[in-house]
């Protein structure tokens, strides 16, 4: 831990305690420590709580999008790429420390009186529904599909949180089939 630069050990434990425990029940103090640097440090990296709240959501926005492209990537077929989005929910939602969705959790916390964090949540769920437009575009599907897949993707998240179960992912992804499919076929009658 100590290789790391200070900035990435801060945001490291910053993304691990307000993940298991929420933002507003995590102080800097606690940040502090766990990071093992100095306050002072910590205040220079991030001169207030929102700034370092914004690094560990577009971190998150990072492991998300390269999680799923990762994921994505190991398969050719297009219909089998759409899909590929839920084996990543699958294998994420099978995680012991799964919480949900650290932009809907960040959303849901914070909400209203954090514009820049509203805007980061909106900002990183319009990039994923893009991500998603292309892999439909790809598959020869109507774009109508695409918002279909994301909302299932991010319903499976929330549903997965509160359940405390991986279900929703293959549910999730039982249900991409069909939708997939039907588009294609409409596309093609």
């Amino acid at each position: 831990m100590t290789g790391e630069p200070v900035r990435d050990r801060i945001v490291d434990a910053a993304d691990d305690l307000y993940y298991a425990r929420g933002i507003t029940a995590v102080g800097m103090d606690e940040i502090r420590d766990t990071a093992g640097v100095s306050l002072r440090k910590l205040y220079l990296e991030f001169p207030s709580k929102d700034d370092l709240v914004l690094a560990v959501l577009d971190r998150r926005h990072r492991m998300w999008t390269d999680g799923v492209a990762g994921r994505v990537a190991t398969v050719d077929d297009p219909e089998e790429k759409l899909l590929a989005i839920y084996d990543y929910l699958a294998d994420w939602f099978a995680d012991d420390s799964f919480r949900g969705c650290g932009f809907i959790n960040a959303f849901g916390e914070l909400g209203g009186g954090h514009p820049d964090v509203v805007a980061a949540a909106r900002k990183h769920k319009q990039s994923f529904q893009e991500y998603v437009a292309r892999l439909v575009e790809e598959a020869g599907a109507s774009p109508s599909l695409a918002p279909q897949l994301a909302i299932l993707a991010e319903g499976a998240q929330t549903t997965a949180a509160i359940a405390g179960t991986a279900d929703a992912a293959e549910q999730a992804r039982d249900a991409a089939r069909i939708l997939v499919r039907a588009a294609r076929s409409a596309d093609r009658g």
